[in-house]
């Protein structure tokens, strides 16, 4: 490139630099900024003191049946409050990340979908404008919980995740409230936040994972402070991005301050290898839109965790944009179980999705706050290793 079209080139990025932050993209009503503070159900009023019990009890591998597996073994800081595996190793497990491996004979298989993030989970289920209703926003891959109180206690009921071998999945939620019972600071802990003579109970167990969860927030990214007013918050090329986002369909089905519609679809994502094909909600492998919030922290991504990079994922909706054929990642293909025809219609709206588009790219990681709070308890009140088996 000469000196003088290289001067060419300058003028016309700042003169598009200069249009996008002049655009009030708000007036569009394209896309909102994830609120300051987040809401609970009118059964659930968050309180320091349920937010307190809740991270004890998030790390505290009691509420597991071998005693070795918490909910933060899962879902660490380090990585986002997700995990850095593709498929998660649960009760029987030893380490942490994608270091965390099976013990000896253990007879446990691996978790069936790839862990998602609790950072920003509080928002879970807003619509474009940003509303949502806490007690019956959508959980899981499958959509199969409404509202957090109801999804913190599954875990707890999985053979995979918490309860291993030890205990029926009945007698799983009776098990761990007599076991909190039993310990002291348990019992003055959940007097203190719920009151009452027998404050231990399983909903309000389910009230604490909550309120804990719900204090989780990562809200002020790039995109957000740009949202609410900052033009110097993102670049060009971000701006650039966010504009190819919406051009070529990305918005139709990640769109709200979550970047999701949180409803089921068929897209074809490959299988993981290591576990039986997984046919997802309803029998057709339909899964939830997945947020795009702080997907710099959350790799790798999809229900089976399959892509271990946004390229990998932008290359696979290429691959559907082209029509097909064996280009789609790590698994070089599309579902084998899917059709075509059987893709979401608007999976198939798709246009110009491009693996390398740093345009694209750098948009979604306007949508990262590294920001976010990362203590970790040193003790919890059973005196277990705290996060269980992960050292």
């Amino acid at each position: 490139m000469t000196k003088s079209s290289a001067m060419v080139a300058g003028v016309g990025l700042a003169c598009a630099a200069a249009l996008y932050f002049a655009t009030d993209v708000r007036s569009q009503d394209i896309r909102t900024p994830l609120p300051r503070t987040a809401k609970s159900p009118a059964a659930n009023p968050s309180t320091p003191q349920k937010v307190a019990l809740g991270r004890l009890l998030f790390w505290d591998p009691v509420l597991s049946g071998p005693k070795d597996v918490a909910c933060g073994t899962c879902h660490h800081p380090d990585f986002g409050y997700a995990e850095n595996r593709d498929l998660s190793i649960g009760v029987t497990g030893a380490g942490l990340g994608h270091r965390r491996r099976f013990s000896a004979g253990s007879s446990i298989p691996l978790v069936k979908r790839n862990s998602q993030t609790i950072l920003n989970v509080a928002f879970v289920g807003s619509d474009e404008q940003g509303n949502y209703d806490p007690a019956t926003a959508p959980m899981f891959w499958d959509v199969r919980a409404k509202g957090l109180e109801a999804q913190a206690m599954e875990p707890l009921k999985a053979l995979e995740e918490m309860r291993g071998r030890t205990y029926a999945d009945d007698k799983a939620i009776d098990v761990v409230v007599a076991r909190l019972t039993e310990i002291a600071e348990y019992r003055r802990l959940f007097a203190e936040a719920f009151g009452g003579t027998r404050p231990i109970t399983a909903t309000n167990l389910g009230y604490a994972l909550a309120a804990f969860q719900r204090s989780i927030v990562a809200n002020n990214a790039p995109f957000d402070r740009y949202m609410r007013g900052d033009r110097t918050a993102m670049n060009a090329t971000q701006l650039a991005g966010m504009r190819r986002f919406e051009r070529v369909g990305c918005a139709n089905c990640h769109n709200g301050p979550m970047f999701s519609d949180y409803k089921l679809h068929v897209l074809g994502v490959p299988d993981n290898a290591a576990l039986p094909t997984d046919p997802g909600a309803e029998g057709r492998y339909a899964f939830r839109t997945a947020s795009l919030r702080n997907l710099r922290f959350t790799a790798p991504y999809m229900h089976s965790g399959i892509f271990n990079t946004l390229e990998d994922v932008l290359e696979f909706y290429d691959d559907v944009d082209n029509g097909g054929g064996r280009r789609g990642g790590r698994n070089n293909d599309r579902n084998v179980n899917v059709s075509r025809e059987e893709l979401d219609p608007l999976l198939r709206q798709l246009r110009g999705v491009d693996d390398d588009d740093f345009e694209l790219l750098a948009f979604l990681d306007a949508l990262s706050d590294e920001k976010f709070d990362r203590n970790i308890p040193k003790t919890v009140p059973s005196g277990l290793p705290v996060g269980g088996t992960i050292n």
